[in-house]
């Protein structure tokens, strides 16, 4: 007989994934790592954000989706650690997850917009073509950020938080950027339809409550 998993598996996991982030913070903190800290620290306070949006904002994120986002940014701390150096693939990994999460939160903002507004109407092909955008501009903003605080850490004479290898690097970046991606707009819309309903009743809750 086929056993099926506890209703509160995700919430587990997710948990589990978030004592590791801490456990790579401590290492940090321990070996003075500031470029680990900060990107551990980052990690850390992100996955708090589905309990966040659900607490203050009520969109709740299916416990798929709170693993998707604990899963990116535990694989990213996970990376500072030497990952990133000892794996070839490994970034290559990290930039198409993180490029899926950037994605999905366009698409869901997008399609909720879409439905809450007579005044827009955004065909399926549009919304496609709008994903890849939106998710290369923010790679593009994210490697700039990578390089200004090269630069910067050059500068002052410390560790850089954030490395960019090359412009090589960069290009190889922004391709697995548009993987992710694609593979939100093909597959993705139908995981995320929860998402844009709970943001689109947000904003019908924010237009009724709005004085008249």
């Amino acid at each position: 007989m086929r056993r099926r998993l506890p209703p509160n598996v995700g919430s587990l996991a997710a948990g589990g994934m978030r004592l590791a982030i801490a456990g790579i913070l401590g290492v940090g903190i321990a070996t003075l790592n500031a470029s680990i800290v900060v990107n551990a620290a980052g990690a850390l306070a992100i996955t708090y954000l589905p309990a966040f949006l659900s607490r203050d904002w009520g969109i709740r994120l299916s416990p798929s989706l709170t693993l998707w986002v604990t899963t990116a940014v535990l694989l990213h701390a996970l990376g500072m650690l030497g990952l990133y150096d000892d794996l070839w693939w490994y970034d290559h990994l990290t930039h198409t997850l993180s490029a899926m999460l950037v994605a999905a939160v366009g698409y869901a903002a997008t399609r909720a917009v879409d439905e809450y507004s007579d005044a827009v109407y955004l065909p399926h092909r549009f919304l496609f073509v709008f994903i890849l955008t939106f998710t290369l501009a923010v790679g593009v903003l994210w490697e700039v950020l990578e390089f200004f605080t090269r630069l910067a850490a050059e500068f002052f004479g410390v560790e850089a938080v954030l490395v960019q290898y090359g412009l090589s690097d960069t290009i190889v970046d922004l391709v697995f950027d548009t993987v992710g991606a694609v593979i939100v707009a093909l597959f993705g819309t139908e995981t995320l339809s929860g998402v844009v309903d709970a943001f689109h009743q947000r904003l019908e809750d924010a237009r009724t409550q709005r004085p008249q």
